[in-house]
């Protein structure tokens, strides 16, 4: 099964926030990119599990989104 986790800068907070709609309970938020990938490589599987009766192979699709303002 494939699950989209998305990735968005919350410019206020200087924060990555990782959220899904096919993974229910999945909020995370980390200063750094990759801390926030390896925190959902291990949050994902664990959160899924608590819905399944069973393990069942996945695919993660990661979509980043930073958007800055700038003064020219």
């Amino acid at each position: 099964m494939e699950y989209v986790v998305n990735f968005t800068w919350d410019n206020e907070a200087d924060v990555w926030i990782a959220t899904s709609d096919d993974i229910p309970g999945l909020v995370l938020e980390s200063g750094s990119f990759d801390a926030l990938l390896e925190r959902t490589r291990f949050a994902v599987p664990e959160l899924l599990s608590l819905n399944a009766s069973e393990p069942q192979p996945l695919s993660l699709t990661f979509i980043s989104k930073r958007q800055e303002r700038m003064v020219l």
